[in-house]
């Protein structure tokens, strides 16, 4: 392994992406956006990422995630966290300018994922661990 793990808590429970998206019409078309609780939780969670961790890891990375829910109502959903961890851009093409450092450049780097479910009606929050990866050559093993 290369370089040094990441580790950090992020408070609050994660909105489902896949099951709470909302359908809108921008300039006359239909689009799919995420639901006002997904977008708060990653408003949210963006905040509570500490500076030192936003080291914009480049090349492969395994991800470890606990998430702890309030309740066992909602799917196990690792897709906004994911978001939350890569870097935030604004604008396209030439406009595109990098708003905030994530831990890792882009989710399409996580090669590996662990992902848990768990329990904990006070304190409902994601424990996660980045650790980067050699690069792997050839075939799969």
């Amino acid at each position: 392994m290369a370089g040094s793990a990441i580790r950090l808590v992020i408070l609050g429970e994660p909105a489902s992406k896949a099951n709470s998206r909302q359908i809108v019409t921008i300039f006359q078309r239909a689009a799919v956006i995420k639901s006002a609780k997904a977008r708060a939780y990653e408003r949210d969670a963006l905040r509570q990422i500490p500076p030192a961790a936003r080291v914009r890891l480049d090349g492969p990375v395994r991800v470890t995630l606990r998430i702890w829910y309030a309740t066992e109502r909602p799917d196990l959903d690792e897709s906004v966290l994911l978001d939350v961890l890569q870097d935030r851009y604004t604008g396209k093409g030439e406009q595109r300018r990098l708003v905030q450092a994530g831990v890792f450049r882009n989710d399409r780097q996580v090669r590996e994922k662990h992902v848990y479910h768990a329990i904990d009606r006070r304190n409902p929050r994601a424990e996660i661990l980045v650790e980067p990866l050699a690069p792997q050559q050839g075939g799969l093993w």
